[in-house]
């Protein structure tokens, strides 16, 4: 088996009746999981509906070049000896021939089941090996109950069953966990659809061979212990359906390396496997539960609510706002609103971890040497000259030394070598002499001396990286030392950036601007603090004072966008479209914020997507993000809420503050660390931002500050751009 772009989990049904229009359990459910995510699942309400998507669905990867795995919940083989008193051969497909020539069932549902399952009883001795059946059909040659079955010779399970002791056996062919019937009437199914797909389609493990399309057999039991967690969350959910989401989000996780590795490596023998079938993710259980919990746990996050309408309000009286205030503010209305996928830890830089990590293997995952050197027993030396054989061999990173050291004897050992049976010691190579035989060195060394121990750094089992976690390239590196190859993280967070004004030009051409005309700034300026932040930045363009179209790119901007940021028009005067077209919606909230530069924030929801309204100043909208914007993405993201970095330098510069506002001057260091800041304040010289390496913080009070006096500085990596 090689990887897939995506998985489809069917749980299957043998009923006799079309299921009723409205969702319920017991019926036949579709989990699908592909690169967009994890779908809702599809409800099917016959057999003959679900063949329909799945024939669609393999039309749809074949087309798209994607290769698809199929997992059914019900038996795709029998127990050894029924397949070879049948057909003559030892092999499921041939029996599925069989079977997919007998059975009737149609579009409604309805079906000849039981009457088969007699009729193939009579093929052999005694009575059964089937059983089960309503107490209103006359088939003598179907028991009842499985207890008056005798001298059939087949065996109860499948070899695979033996280590699933709750999976019932495929002969039970009536009442709860009847699977039995499931395999009669779904074999049938999946035999037509083998013939329909020819040589794209290859079912596992009956045939070892490659295709784009492989059908597999499944078991959601598997995850119990996960989708028990989300069920004592959500306890209106259908189990069916939380089952095959989860199963197909989980075993998609680890359809490229993980399973494929398992599954070569069950460890049971080809004629077993070509007969009876295998249960996929059987054998490596652990680790698909391990992950399935991780899903699971953000499972409720993965449709998470929209804010509330009213979470931008201010309290009453509030009017002018501290900085202060409004962070607090913030930070209190915002929440994550991304869901939650599986990423290969690879590919996840920069995105925000959704649950704690947990290493799967110590790190270093055994003892070994810290230094080229010679391995010895430390026990066996002592104070002043110290003399001891070599042995034969040596101990390299990836090339252990399989034997035991014997004691009072030396191994050459070098650097990331496990250390071998005898050694605990390791001594440093330019402390030695030697000729080939014996080393010299002077003693005493100390015990376990230029070793590692295993877990030092961090053992199996303890916590490794915490939920929220923006992850950077060491922290790829610790997973991936760790054995953790996929994390659950947080969809990326979707920046709608949106520029308004009729004075706006967001082209560049030759031709000189007409008068009144200016470059879009903000734009280019607010796409790349998203793109630096690891968030997906989505362009909305730009409109002019036009409500009508300002309202339709809004309407497009919530569903494109998660979050949007919309520059200029969010003050109170004529044009401005923004704060005019907010607050008809009843959900603007105007925050007046005692800031410099900057001052009006437009805070509202549309269609559900909260929208920031920035200033259109290109200073005050950089210092607006920074402040304000960063944290709250933050919190958007799942990452929570972040504090800037700052740190006290003394000022190069002289300044005489008002009360009332929060100011903020562009500013950077100087050779002897102080800060410097721009020649200017004003708020029109874009220059001052590129010229700048930080921002200088200056409290709401009135201050008088001399070169030399203390200030607060905020670099702008601490922004994290």
């Amino acid at each position: 088996m090689n990887g897939f772009d995506r998985v489809v989990i069917v749980d299957w049904s043998a009923a006799s009746t079309r299921m009723p229009a409205r969702p319920r359990a017991d019926a036949i459910w579709i989990g699908i999981s592909d690169a967009e995510g994890d779908r809702k699942p599809l409800y099917c309400r016959s057999r003959t509906e679900a063949m329909a998507v799945l024939e669609t669905l393999c039309e749809e990867a074949l087309a798209a070049g994607e290769r698809l795995l199929i997992g059914f919940d019900f038996p795709l083989g029998y127990p050894r000896g029924f397949a070879q008193a049948l057909t003559g051969r030892a092999e499921a497909l041939a029996l599925w021939e069989r079977l997919a020539r007998q059975i009737e069932d149609r579009d409604d549902n309805a079906n000849n089941r039981f009457a088969i399952a007699a009729d193939l009883n009579r093929r052999f001795p005694g009575i059964g090996p089937f059983w089960g059946r309503p107490a209103g059909q006359d088939l003598p040659d179907l028991p009842e109950r499985g207890t008056l079955r005798h001298g059939h010779g087949l065996p109860e399970r499948r070899l695979v069953e033996e280590r699933l002791p709750r999976a019932q056996p495929c002969w039970k062919l009536f009442t709860t966990g009847s699977v039995g019937s499931q395999a009669l009437l779904g074999i049938a199914r999946l035999h037509a659809l083998r013939k329909r797909f020819g040589a794209a389609l290859t079912v596992w493990p009956f045939e070892n061979r490659d295709a784009p399309i492989t059908l597999a057999e499944i078991y959601p039991s598997l995850l119990d212990g996960a989708v028990n967690q989300v069920l004592t969350r959500d306890p209106d959910a259908i189990k069916d359906a939380v089952q095959v989401r989860l199963l197909a989000a989980t075993l998609r996780a680890h359809a490229r390396d993980a399973i494929p590795a398992a599954m070569r490596a069950i460890g049971i023998s080809e004629a077993i496997l070509c007969e009876e079938g295998w249960i996929l993710g059987v054998g490596c259980e652990i680790l698909l539960q391990e992950t399935a919990l991780g899903i699971a746990t953000g499972m409720s996050a993965l449709e998470p609510p929209r804010l509330q309408n009213d979470c931008f309000a201010l309290p009453p009286g509030v009017d002018w706002t501290p900085v202060d205030d409004a962070l607090a503010l913030l930070r209190a209305a915002l929440r994550p609103i991304t869901g939650i996928e599986t990423l290969p830890t690879a590919a996840a830089l920069g995105r925000v971890l959704a649950h704690d990590t947990i290493a799967r293997r110590s790190n270093p995952p055994a003892p070994n040497a810290a230094v080229d050197g010679y391995g010895f027993a430390h026990a066996a030396t002592g104070d002043g000259l110290q003399e001891l054989p070599l042995i034969t061999g040596r101990a390299a990173a990836g090339v252990p030394y399989s034997g035991k050291v014997p004691h009072g004897q030396a191994i050459r050992i070098l650097t990331g070598a496990i250390l071998p049976e005898g050694v605990d010691t390791v001594v440093l190579e330019e402390d030695c002499a030697t000729d080939g035989a014996r080393i010299a060195f002077n003693g005493p060394i100390k015990p376990r001396a230029n070793t590692r121990k295993a877990g030092e750094d961090v053992p199996a089992g303890a916590p490794a990286l915490p939920a929220g976690r923006s992850l950077t390239p060491a922290d790829l590196a610790l997973l991936s030392a760790l054995g953790i190859g996929e994390v659950a993280v947080h969809r990326r967070l979707r920046v709608g950036i949106l520029s308004t004004g009729e004075e706006i030009v967001g082209y560049f051409g030759d031709e000189a601007l007409a008068p009144g005309k200016i470059y879009d700034a903000n734009r280019p300026m607010l796409l790349a603090l998203a793109q630096a932040w690891h968030y997906q930045p989505v362009d909305l363009g730009h409109v002019g004072d036009d409500r009508e179209a300002l309202r339709a790119r809004l309407d497009a901007a919530s569903r494109e966008a998660d979050v949007i940021f919309t520059s200029g028009g969010a003050s109170a005067g004529d044009e401005d479209h923004v704060s005019a077209l907010l607050r008809e919606t009843g959900a603007l909230q105007e925050w007046r914020i005692a800031i410099k530069p900057g001052r009006p924030l437009a805070l509202a929801l549309w269609n559900g997507a909260p929208v920031f309204g920035l200033p259109g100043n290109p200073v005050a909208a950089f210092v607006c993000a920074l402040i304000f914007a960063r944290p709250a993405l933050a919190a958007l993201s799942g990452a929570g809420w972040s504090e800037p970095l700052a740190f006290t330098v003394p000022a190069a510069f002289s300044k005489n503050k008002k009360p009332g506002r929060r100011e903020y001057l562009r500013a950077r260091l100087d050779a002897k660390g102080h800060a410097e800041v721009f020649a200017s304040e004003g708020s029109g010289r874009i220059s001052g931002l590129s010229w700048a390496t930080g921002l200088v913080e200056i409290g709401d009070g009135a201050q008088k500050i001399a070169p030399g006096d203390p200030v607060r500085f905020m670099p702008y990596a601490g922004f994290g751009i």
